[in-house]
C-alpha cells in the first residue's frame, strides 16, 4: 500500500449551492409576481407577434431583469446570459421559470454566446438581450443585440418597466426589485428594424432612446395613479 494519500474526489458543493440558490430565487420571483399587480401598455404589436409566431428580439435594460420573464407570452425564448458564475445562477433561475438561455456576453465568451443564440433563432426561438449587460455601462447599448437583429432580421422590441414601490440595489445598474403588493407596469416601444450591413452606431443610439422612453413612460404611469 502506498503512503501517498489518494486524491480526493472533486467537490460538487459549489454546483449544489447554485442549484439550491436558483431554486430559492425562482420561488421568490414567483411569489413576488403573485403578489404584484402587473399591467401592460402599448403591447398590441408584441402580443400579435407572439400569437402569430412571428419571431422578434426582446430588449430591456439589465436593471429590469427580475420580473421580465412575465413580459413575454410567446412559445419559447432564449436570452443571452454571461458565462460567469453569476451568469450560471441567473441561467438556472430563469430556466426554472421556463426561459432558455444562451451563454456568453459582451465581456466573456461573447462570440460563442452570440453563435448559440443565432442557432436558437434558427430553431424557432425568439431571442432576448439586456443590451447593457452584464456589467455596463448602465444604459449604454453594446453591439450584441444589434448584431443579432442584423443577422436574423428579427425586429427589436424594446420594453421597460416600473414599480409603484421598489428597492434599487447598490449595483452597477441600480437593479430594480419591485416590493411585494406593488403595481408593476410594462411599457413596450415601437419595434426597431436593423438593416443588414448598415452602420450599427445610429441603431444603438435609437435603441437607447426607445428603451429610456419605455422606462420613463412606465415611471410616469405608476406615479400618476
Amino acid at each position: 500500500m502506498s503512503d501517498e494519500a489518494a486524491p480526493s474526489a472533486p467537490s460538487d458543493r459549489p454546483d449544489r449551492g447554485i442549484a439550491a440558490t436558483s431554486w430559492l430565487a425562482a420561488g421568490f420571483i414567483r411569489l413576488l409576481r403573485a403578489s404584484c399587480r402587473l399591467e401592460y401598455r402599448n403591447d398590441g404589436e408584441i402580443r400579435r407577434r407572439e400569437a402569430a409566431g412571428e419571431r422578434f428580439l426582446l430588449a430591456f435594460w439589465h436593471r429590469h431583469l427580475l420580473l421580465m420573464p412575465y413580459g413575454y407570452r410567446g412559445e419559447k425564448i432564449s436570452v443571452l446570459i454571461s458565462s460567469s458564475r453569476d451568469g450560471e445562477l441567473i441561467a438556472r433561475t430563469v430556466s426554472r421559470l421556463g426561459i432558455d438561455s444562451s451563454r456568453g456576453s459582451t465581456t466573456r465568451g461573447g462570440a460563442a454566446g452570440l453563435r448559440e443564440l443565432l442557432r436558437k433563432a434558427k430553431q424557432g426561438f425568439d431571442i432576448a438581450f439586456t443590451p447593457d449587460g452584464p456589467k455596463g455601462p448602465r444604459g449604454k447599448v453594446q453591439p450584441g443585440a444589434l448584431l443579432a437583429a442584423s443577422a436574423t432580421g428579427f425586429p427589436i422590441v424594446p420594453v421597460g418597466l416600473a414599480a409603484s414601490r421598489a428597492k434599487l440595489l447598490r449595483s452597477w445598474d441600480r437593479f430594480v426589485v419591485p416590493l411585494p403588493f406593488s403595481r408593476v407596469v410594462f411599457v413596450y416601444g415601437e419595434p426597431l428594424e436593423v438593416v443588414r450591413g448598415a452602420p450599427l452606431e445610429p441603431y444603438g443610439e435609437e435603441l437607447e432612446r426607445r428603451l429610456d422612453a419605455c422606462e420613463a413612460e412606465a415611471e410616469r404611469i405608476v406615479r400618476s395613479q
